[in-house]
């Protein structure tokens, strides 16, 4: 009885387990997507970040940035390459989205809609001159940049919006 026993344990062991074949995935494309997205949280409410301090590459709290105001003066957001470098320089498109509030030529400069992440690189930048309008106000104004598609390269489905909140005290 006891040699029957272990007999069926040992076959239950060898029929009932088995291996699982785990199938590598690897992302083989690229995008672009906005750094400030990966180290601030959605803003309430929103799908993506809203920043109110001046970004500052490699920083690790947003309480030592100063904030964005109407006297920050130029603005430089980084974009990411997610993917293999590329050994041509690579152009990207953005554009204002529709919530934002701010106004081209009064609260920022105009923006040319067009980036470029430079060959063998993985960042590329895009400058905005925020602008004084001189008039002092309570009401912040949002400015919302949205990468989109082009020939060269995809945006990130997840990181290709991020809003700056332009304080007008």
């Amino acid at each position: 009885m006891k040699k029957i026993l272990t007999s069926s344990i040992l076959l239950c062991i060898l029929f009932l387990t088995g291996c699982v074949k785990n199938e590598l995935t690897v992302f083989t494309g690229s995008v672009v997507e906005f750094d400030a997205a990966s180290w601030n949280a959605n803003a309430a409410g929103l799908t993506y970040p809203m920043m109110t301090r001046v970004p500052t590459f490699n920083a690790t709290t947003g309480t030592t940035q100063p904030s964005l105001t109407r006297a920050s003066g130029t603005v430089t957001l980084r974009v990411n390459l997610v993917g293999a470098q590329s050994s041509t320089p690579i152009s990207f498109d953005y554009v204002v989205a529709s919530e934002s509030t701010a106004t081209p030529g009064t609260h920022y400069t105009a923006i040319t809609g067009k980036g470029t992440i430079p060959a063998n690189s993985s960042f590329g930048t895009i400058d905005i001159a925020i602008l004084n309008p001189g008039v002092s106000s309570t009401t912040a104004r949002d400015l919302v940049l949205q990468l989109v598609d082009n020939s060269s390269i995809k945006a990130s489905v997840n990181y290709a919006k991020v809003g700056l909140r332009i304080s007008q005290l």
